[in-house]
């Protein structure tokens, strides 16, 4: 699977073209996003069935032929099984609230197209991963995580990210953060979606957000 993130012209028949560059490129449309419309043009990602390990040459070719087409990024991506990928998320909350926290983190990448999630919580020496999900986490020091508060960043070695804070069972205040690398920054909306999975997921869990609390060093 593939999420293609493209700017075109937003008007009728732009997004036909592209999806039947799309298919006559060879991938196989699975969904379709619209993440903004401005001043006349359209930011919309599509996730599609694509071949592990082929080359993405033809599918960028077939893009910029057409006219007033951007591509802004083209990133490998696992979607959620199911039709209602955060409800299922909420509905597995429920069924073991005792592991919320790590099952969040484990369920966003798919959600979010992104390679791995991580809680992060404060150190002596800066913020340390205290649970990574499948894909692992960064082989070097965690970057700067402030201000904590749902926001995406790049950090200097290229990586995409995208952080909330989250209250776990015990009180206690973490980080959800999200990594993708060859990939363009997490968009507003994605950082929005992020934001509300973990505010129903700390109402599933019973959990209250002290007003202006965030993670802070000897927090």
């Amino acid at each position: 699977m593939l999420r293609i993130r493209v700017r075109l012209p937003d008007r009728p028949g732009s997004l036909g073209k592209v999806a039947r560059v799309l298919g006559v490129a060879g991938a196989d449309v699975v969904q379709m996003a619209v993440l903004e419309r401005d001043a006349g043009r359209a930011l919309d990602d599509f996730t599609v069935a694509w071949p592990a390990g082929a080359g993405i040459d033809r599918l960028c070719d077939g893009l910029a032929s057409v006219p007033g087409v951007d591509i802004i990024g083209i990133w490998p991506t696992a979607e959620p099984q199911g039709a209602f990928p955060d409800a299922a998320l909420i509905g597995q909350l429920a069924a073991d609230p005792r592991r919320g926290p790590v099952i969040l983190a484990d369920a966003v990448p798919a959600i979010l197209s992104a390679d791995w999630a991580g809680l992060a919580e404060a150190g002596p020496g800066g913020p340390v991963l205290a649970h990574t999900s499948l894909g692992g986490g960064p082989k070097a020091e965690l970057p700067e995580l402030e201000p904590v508060r749902p926001r995406a960043f790049t950090a200097p070695d290229g990586t995409q990210y995208a952080l909330t804070p989250i209250v776990a069972a015990d009180r206690a205040e973490l980080v959800l953060l999200v990594a993708r690398t060859g990939a363009p920054q997490f968009h507003r909306s994605e950082v929005f979606r992020l934001a509300q999975l973990v505010g129903a997921a700390e109402a599933v869990l019973g959990v209250r957000r002290q007003p202006g609390a965030v993670l802070a060093p000897g927090h």
